[in-house]
C-alpha cells in the first residue's frame, strides 16, 4: 500500500509527450508524488476509467486586461479569461504585460500584476511586450525584468502604435541574447499592409472581409524572413507566433535546415476558419467577427499547417486569444460606427482560449491527424520548456505540480457561446462539432472545473515566475 496522499487519480490512461500507459497517480501538497499500477489510502479519490489523464493545457499566448490606443474594451479581464481558460482544460496561460509608449516598463508590469492580483482561476505567468525601447528600457529596465523571471517578450512588426522598425528590432535582439531571454515576434509587414489598405479603400473596398486582403500572406512572409535574418545577424532564438499558412512556414523551415534556432507557434483559427469567414452572409459586417492578424487564409494553408503541427515545424498551438464584444452598449466592440467605415478600425482579435484544446483534439486526434502525445506536446510539455516553466508544468513527473486535465475521447458536444465561460459575446467557432472534451480541471491537485462547472474561487490561480527558455540551452 503506498504512503497517504491527498488525491488519488485512478483507472486512467497516462499520456505524455512520448509515452501512454496505465497507472494510477498519487497528489500530496498539489505535486505528483506517486506513479504507480494501484495507489491505495487517499483521502480523496477520482475514477478516471475510461479517461486519459493529461497535463494540464498551457495556452502560451492569450491577450488579457490589454490596453488599447483606441479605447476599445478588452472582453475578458483576468477574471473571466482564465475561469474560461480553466474550462477548456487549461491550468496555467501566459498573457503580456504591454508597454504603453512613453511609459516606464517596469510600472507597466506593476500596473498589471495589480490586475491579476487575487482574480485568477489558474496559474499565469507574463510575457512582456517592448513598444517603446528606449535607452533607460533597453540598458536597465528590460534587462533587471528579465533576471527576476520575465524569461520572454515580444516585439511587433506592426500595428502603429506597437510597430519597431529594424534598427530598433536589432538592439532588443541584441539584448534577448545577452540577457538569454526568448524573443516573440508578431511577423507582419507594416509598411505593405499600410500600402494594401490605402489601395482597398480607394477601391471603395471596405468590408471586413477585406482585413484578408490586407494583411496578405507576402507581406506575413517578408516580415517572417526579415525577422528570422535579424535573428542570425544577432545570433539568438526567436518565436514567431501566430504562424498563418504556407508561406511563412517555409520561411521558418529555410532558417532551420541552415541551422538558426527558429521556433514557430500556429493557432485554432488557421486550421478552423478560412478568409471566406471573413465574407459573413453576404459581405456584410458579420465577417468582423472573424477579423484577426494574421487573418485565416485558404484550404491550402490549412493543409499546411496541418503538415507544420506534424512534422515538427510547429512546437506550440497556443490560443491567441484576443477578446472583444462584437456588440456592446458603449459602442467601443467589433461593431462600432468607425469600423463600419472601413475594416482597418475593427478591433483585431477573436476569443478562443477556452476553445483551443477541444478543437485540436477533434480536429487532431479524433480524426487521426495527429497523435495524443503530439497534442500534449504542442499544448502543454513544449510551451512549458519552451518559456521556461519545465518540469514544474507541463509534465506528469514526480515532483510536477499536479496540473492535470482529464479528458473523454469520445464525448462529443457541440461549441456554443451559451455554454462557454469567457466575456465575449459570441465565438467564430459558433456550432462546431467537437468529439473529444475535457471533461475535469485540476490545479495543483484541486480540481477548479468538473463537467463545464467552475468549481473553484477566483484567487486560486498563482503567478509564476519563469526560468530559462530551453530555447537557449
Amino acid at each position: 500500500m503506498s504512503a497517504p496522499h491527498d488525491l488519488a487519480i485512478r483507472g486512467g490512461t497516462i499520456v505524455t509527450a512520448s509515452d501512454r500507459f496505465r497507472a494510477d497517480i498519487g497528489i500530496r501538497d498539489g505535486r505528483i508524488t506517486d506513479i504507480a499500477a494501484e495507489i491505495t489510502g487517499a483521502r480523496e479519490e477520482i475514477d478516471a476509467t475510461g479517461l486519459m489523464v493529461l497535463p494540464g493545457g498551457i495556452d502560451a499566448h492569450v491577450h488579457l486586461a490589454q490596453p488599447t490606443s483606441d479605447g476599445t474594451v478588452m472582453a475578458d479581464d483576468f477574471e473571466s479569461g482564465t475561469r474560461s481558460a480553466a474550462a477548456g482544460g487549461n491550468t496555467t496561460v501566459l498573457p503580456f504585460a504591454m508597454q504603453v509608449k512613453g511609459s516606464s516598463l517596469r510600472d507597466c508590469v506593476s500596473a498589471y500584476h495589480a490586475k491579476a492580483e487575487g482574480q485568477c482561476y489558474t496559474d499565469v505567468s507574463f510575457h512582456l511586450v517592448i513598444s517603446d525601447p528606449t535607452p533607460q528600457v533597453l540598458g536597465q529596465e528590460l534587462p533587471a525584468l528579465v533576471r527576476d523571471g520575465y524569461t520572454s517578450f515580444k516585439v511587433f512588426m506592426t500595428y502603429d502604435d506597437l510597430v519597431l522598425n529594424d534598427a530598433e528590432l536589432l538592439e532588443v535582439f541584441e539584448v534577448a541574447r545577452r540577457e538569454r531571454a526568448l524573443v516573440m515576434v508578431h511577423a507582419e509587414g507594416h509598411d505593405a499592409i499600410k500600402h494594401m489598405t490605402r489601395r482597398l479603400e480607394e477601391q471603395g473596398k471596405t468590408a471586413p472581409y477585406y482585413h484578408a486582403e490586407a494583411h496578405h500572406q507576402i507581406a506575413e512572409r517578408e516580415a517572417t524572413h526579415r525577422a528570422i535574418s535579424h535573428a542570425q545577424l544577432t545570433d539568438v532564438p526567436v518565436m514567431i507566433v501566430h504562424v498563418s499558412g504556407r508561406d511563412p512556414m517555409e520561411q521558418i523551415q529555410w532558417a532551420r535546415k541552415r541551422g538558426m534556432k527558429v521556433h514557430a507557434e500556429t493557432c485554432p483559427q488557421y486550421i478552423a476558419l478560412t478568409r471566406d469567414d471573413l465574407k459573413g452572409l453576404n459581405m456584410d459586417f458579420e465577417g468582423a467577427k472573424y477579423v484577426c492578424s494574421p487573418p485565416p487564409r485558404d484550404a491550402d494553408s490549412q493543409a499546411a499547417i496541418w503538415e507544420g503541427l506534424r512534422d515538427g515545424t510547429f512546437e506550440v498551438f497556443s490560443s491567441d486569444h484576443c477578446p472583444f464584444f462584437f456588440e456592446n452598449s458603449e459602442g467601443t466592440g467589433k461593431d462600432n460606427p468607425r469600423a463600419r467605415t472601413s475594416f482597418k478600425w475593427v478591433p483585431n482579435g477573436i476569443p478562443g482560449v477556452e476553445t483551443r484544446l477541444p478543437i485540436l483534439f477533434s480536429e487532431g486526434v479524433s480524426k487521426g491527424r495527429i497523435s495524443l502525445e503530439r497534442f500534449v506536446a504542442l499544448t502543454s510539455t513544449n510551451p512549458a520548456k519552451l518559456y521556461g516553466l519545465y518540469p514544474q508544468k507541463g509534465a506528469l513527473v514526480i515532483g510536477a505540480d499536479a496540473d492535470i486535465t482529464l479528458w473523454d475521447p469520445t464525448r462529443t458536444d457541440t461549441i456554443r457561446q451559451e455554454n462557454l465561460h469567457h466575456g465575449s459575446d459570441y465565438t467564430p467557432y459558433e456550432g462546431m462539432e467537437i468529439t473529444g472534451w475535457p471533461v475535469r480541471t485540476i490545479l495543483r491537485g484541486q480540481t477548479i472545473v468538473v463537467d463545464g462547472q467552475v468549481v473553484a474561487s477566483k484567487g486560486q490561480g498563482a503567478y509564476q515566475t519563469r526560468g530559462t527558455s530551453s530555447a537557449l540551452a
